[in-house]
């Protein structure tokens, strides 16, 4: 009589027959040999099932040869490393010619089972963008917001580093905001001021509306080596990026490195539906920050004013001398009663001047009353400070500014700031009273 086994020979299920107790092979259908790499049932007569289905010297750990009856099928789920499928196995045990054989038949279920793997992945990936978005709401700094975003999407997409970049007044790009994987060397530093030419063809793609996808970066070792040799020293074999707009402009890009290959089209549109969320928060950051410049700048000069000056000081390291030079414009008020205010701005203006000339570069400018200046320079020389001083009004009467000023520098731990500033502005109204007394004009006046 045929054995039973042969009507699977053509059948689409791998299809298996072994004796149960020598583990030797019986049958193997044309599936089964395929999938084994095997071209004839030949090659598997003699061998163990463990020795070609699992590339083991052992039986298996998961055999239930003893707990198979006759007449019965016992079906489970199995996933095969050695030959990477997943199946849904039926096995049983019959008599045949004084032998026990096992017989097993296993549908190749793989394809479904990466589907629903992929669509799950997916969905998680998609569940922690949500939660990126719900965080960066609540965030009370864009700023934060925008690195807790970056920091989800790296996450989420399985990228190496997920990057902001914004082109500067210069042309160039700066990289502005970074999320590295474990691991990973950030950038940002060395991304500074980035050569338009490196990026120009991306720039051209972003005009059309379209997102760049480099598969394998020595795609462009020929047509841009430059941007090439940037890639390439990042340890980049692949990227994604997307433009970030504002009111139709291209204002820079951001995206992924070494993202996983096989999910490339995926990230572009993740990319694209977050960039217009990324673009929003950069329009908020960038209203933040204009409040914040109003709020510490002295609309008239443009120097730092009281809060200015105040935040400036709080920040301060203790381990640094400091200079301080405190200025009073004297006459102020009878310029802006006779010649009106406009006059009076400008000899505020004047005064500013002289003191940007002097200290701009070595200190920090603010105008901190309607008639009052300081310079405060923190980590300078001695000698320095006190040159520069006496330039100061050299500078004020070569350009006809009447300030009375008045000056302190201690060495670093010395003294506390407000000591400092203390000094300096008792020091002004001696400057101030000498000045009274050598002009003859009454100060109440």
């Amino acid at each position: 009589m045929e054995p039973i086994w042969n009507f699977f020979e053509n059948m689409n299920e791998l299809v298996y027959v072994a004796d149960a107790d020598t583990y030797e092979f019986i049958y193997m259908n044309r599936k089964a040999l395929s999938i084994c790499g095997l071209t004839s049932l030949e090659q598997a007569r003699g061998k163990k099932c463990y020795e070609v289905l699992q590339n083991a010297s052992a039986p298996c750990e998961i055999c239930n040869n003893r707990e198979l009856v006759p007449g019965q099928f016992k079906e489970w789920r199995y996933y095969n490393p050695v030959y990477d499928r997943h199946t849904m196995v039926k096995d049983t045990v019959i008599e045949w010619e004084g032998r026990r054989l096992r017989i097993e038949i296993a549908v190749d279920i793989s394809a479904d089972t990466r589907q629903n793997e992929i669509v799950r992945d997916y969905q998680a990936r998609e569940a922690l963008i949500n939660e990126a978005l719900r965080t960066a709401l609540q965030a009370s700094d864009p700023e934060i917001s925008l690195k807790i975003v970056i920091e989800y999407l790296g996450k989420a997409l399985g990228g190496d580093r997920v990057y902001i970049f914004e082109r500067n007044e210069e042309g160039g790009d700066d990289n502005t905001y970074e999320w590295v994987a474990s691991g990973v060397s950030p950038q940002r530093e060395s991304l500074q001021n980035v050569p338009p030419e490196v990026c120009e063809g991306w720039y051209h793609i972003f005009s059309e509306d379209r997102c760049v996808v480099i598969k394998d970066i020595e795609d462009v070792k020929t047509t841009n080596p430059l941007q090439y040799e940037i890639l390439k020293r990042q340890d980049i074999s692949s990227v994604t990026v997307v433009p970030l707009c504002d009111d139709g402009r291209v204002i820079g890009f951001y995206g992924v490195d070494n993202p996983p290959s096989e999910s490339l089209n995926y990230i572009s549109n993740m990319l694209q539906i977050m960039g217009h969320f990324i673009e929003s928060l950069l329009k908020m950051r960038n209203l933040v920050r204009n409040l914040q410049r109003m709020s510490y700048l002295d609309q008239l000069t443009q120097i730092g004013n009281r809060y200015a000056m105040v935040k400036y000081t709080e920040d301060m390291r203790a381990k640094e001398s400091v200079g301080i030079v405190y200025g009073d414009i004297t006459g102020l008020k009878r310029v802006n009663d006779l010649e009106g205010h406009t006059a009076g701005d400008q000899l505020i203006l004047s005064s500013c001047v002289c003191m940007k000339e002097v200290f701009g570069e070595v200190g920090k400018l603010f105008r901190i009353g309607g008639d009052e200046l300081l310079a405060i320079c923190a980590g300078i020389e001695e000698a320095d400070f006190k040159e520069r001083f006496e330039r100061l009004k050299k500078v004020m009467e070569r350009s006809s500014v009447n300030m009375a000023v008045g000056a302190d520098w201690k060495s670093a731990g010395t003294a506390e700031i407000n000591d400092i500033l203390a000094a300096a502005e008792a020091e002004m109204y001696k400057d101030k009273a000498a000045y009274y007394q050598r002009s003859g004009v009454d100060r109440r006046r």
